[in-house]
């Protein structure tokens, strides 16, 4: 089992950039795939990054791509997300998950976080 706790959300203005960090309890953290999903007001929570467990590969989704960079420290048991150039239509909860295997881009995550919000005004 793994406990999951995301932090660094906040309000920014559009351009603008935010980390996010997740850290993982537990002694094996190497063993988990790793995933960023979000979701807005009224939508469906959807992918943004996955990272394998080394840290080689990495995945995102398309209106991300070239201002989200995932990545992982597996000495500190923690994923980050980058976010660079931000938009309004970022603005969701973000979520971290972890899963045993290949990191993919569907939700299904074995362990969630709860989230922090990320607001990006205009």
């Amino acid at each position: 089992q793994v406990q999951l706790v995301e932090s660094g959300g906040g309000l920014v203005q559009a351009g603008g950039s935010l980390r996010l960090s997740c850290a993982a309890s537990g002694r094996t953290f190497g063993i988990y795939a790793m995933g960023w999903f979000r979701q807005a007001p009224g939508k469906e929570r959807e992918f943004v990054a996955a990272i394998t467990r080394g840290g080689v590969n990495s995945y995102y989704v398309d209106s991300v791509k070239g201002r989200f960079t995932i990545s992982r420290d597996n000495t500190k048991n923690t994923v980050y997300l980058t976010m660079n150039s931000l938009k309004p239509e970022d603005t969701a909860v973000y979520y971290c998950a972890a899963r045993i295997g290949a990191a993919i881009i569907t939700d299904e995550y074995n362990y969630w976080g709860q989230g922090t919000q990320v607001t990006v005004s205009s």
